[in-house]
């Protein structure tokens, strides 16, 4: 069992996360506390496994917090803040969850510590047991444009932008425009090689220059990210 520890200055969040917890198999709560310096001393004297934790925290910070434990046990933060992704990922949190946290999402992120703990199985939760499966990775796809249907090889595709009723695919040789949503185009690409970042955007993983405040440089692209998708998309690069 994986004993929990949420660290959380507002009742109500330890009362969601409390919850979740006692929800999936696998894992135990070991107690809650809104005092950052209660919680470092519990985890010094390896009270816990795995630690839920809030950024703002009127002791100490969440980041401070990470940087005197220097991984003596996994995190997760937990904010309303999604500034802080850099830095967490930075110190190597485990995932990073935003505020309000939905239980799909919590989840998928527990299963990162369940799946790799001692003598710990991947457990199927049964809200999650029909779920659609994962597309098998292509080489190619093919979409519809004005006068034929062309072939779009992967590895050439830098990034999607959305406009209206049609997309823009830009490759490194040519722009290619189809008449398709977005929502269809990312569920037709790969998910471990393509990743949404904006409601009009979807980057090529592996074409990803460089990431600075909010932004995603890909080739002589600047792309925003966007905040509905900046949770996934820091989890996907780290």
């Amino acid at each position: 069992m994986v004993r929990c520890l949420v660290v959380d200055d507002e009742p109500l969040a330890l009362d969601i996360v409390a919850d979740y917890i006692q929800k999936v198999p696998g894992l135990v709560l070991a107690g809650t506390t809104t005092s950052a310096l209660e919680a470092l001393t519990k985890v010094q004297g390896g009270e816990a496994d795995l630690v839920f934790l809030d950024v703002q925290m009127p002791e100490l910070t969440g980041i401070q917090f990470l940087k005197i434990i220097n991984g003596k046990c996994p995190v997760i933060l937990t904010t309303a803040y999604p500034q802080y992704a850099l830095d967490g990922y930075d110190l190597n949190v485990v995932d990073y969850l935003l505020k309000p946290i939905a239980f799909d999402r919590f989840y998928k992120s527990v299963q990162k510590v369940l799946q790799s703990w001692p003598s710990s199985a991947p457990i199927q939760h049964p809200v999650l047991q029909h779920a659609q499966p994962e597309h098998k990775p292509t080489d190619f796809i093919f979409v519809k444009t004005e006068h034929k249907i062309q072939r779009v090889d992967l590895d050439n595709i830098l990034y999607i932008e959305g406009l209206k009723d049609y997309i823009s695919i830009f490759t490194v040789t040519e722009r290619v425009i189809t008449l398709q949503n977005m929502k269809r185009m990312e569920d037709t690409l790969p998910e471990n090689r393509f990743v949404r970042v904006h409601k009009s955007y979807i980057v090529a993983m592996d074409k990803i220059a460089s990431i600075e405040r909010g932004r995603i440089f890909i080739s002589d692209k600047v792309i925003p990210i966007g905040d509905t998708y900046r949770d996934d998309f820091f989890r996907r690069v780290n």
